[in-house]
């Protein structure tokens, strides 16, 4: 393997988590509730295959959606200032840095949303490309996105590690032709990642070289990181 190709949202922070949140707070105030069943489609793609505000209104009726945007985003700052970089990901980019490996993002999300993100928790200087939803006509599922990155960096996908959480980004590595290794957050080890090669509770419960060393010697075995 040349190149690990991280998702962003749910994976190096975890954004997904406070994004959730931020929802059922505000439904909540409004009298609504947004399950975490109806949510999950939606992680880990831009693509509308899920409408909040529609589904809002039908619980409650019409609404002043820019208020209820304005309360939401509100109280998603206050939750993302406190976030720091998920267990294990900062010693897995400096130990990829030391090893030659390439490093790149590859996001459903939007340029100015990773990139602030990344700059804010100086970690932008570990990718040589940060692929966003700018640069294909479809997010994932759709492998556009690691192929973009792998594409940027000259490297195979074949030789790429895709680091997920969801599994929209799993089934999008898998399409691109990538190892998949699946690291599910609070919300996504509710969701059935068995199609990745590998699942891990936390980059923390690994190192780097280990995984290297077994993925060399052809071990990937898949972990139930499912929680209760």
């Amino acid at each position: 393997m040349k190149a690990l190709i991280f998702d962003f949202d749910g994976t190096i922070l975890d954004t997904e988590q406070a994004e959730y949140t931020a929802w059922t707070q505000t439904y909540a105030r409004y009298g609504g509730e947004l399950t975490l069943q109806d949510y999950l489609p939606w992680v880990g793609t831009a693509d509308p295959v899920f409408d909040p505000y529609a589904h809002l209104e039908a619980q409650i009726g019409p609404f002043d959606r820019e208020a209820f945007d304005r309360e939401r985003r509100e109280k998603l700052y206050a939750l993302l200032a406190e976030l720091q970089p998920l267990p294990g990901v900062l010693d897995w980019l400096e130990r990829a840095r030391s090893l030659g490996l390439r490093l790149a993002v590859a996001s459903s999300s939007s340029a100015r949303w990773v990139l602030g993100h990344l700059e804010q928790h100086r970690l932008h200087g570990f990718f040589e490309h940060v692929i966003t939803r700018e640069h294909v006509e479809r997010t994932k599922p759709d492998p556009a996105l690691f192929l973009k990155a792998a594409q940027a960096l000259g490297t195979a996908p074949a030789e790429c590690v895709a680091v997920e959480d969801s599994l929209n980004g799993v089934k999008a590595a898998k399409a691109a032709g990538m190892y998949a290794l699946a690291v599910p957050n609070f919300l996504t080890r509710h969701l059935d990642l068995s199609p990745a090669d590998r699942l891990l509770p936390s980059l923390a419960g690994l190192s780097l070289e280990q995984f290297l060393q077994e993925l060399k010697a052809g071990i990937a075995v898949l972990r139930e990181t499912r929680g209760p």
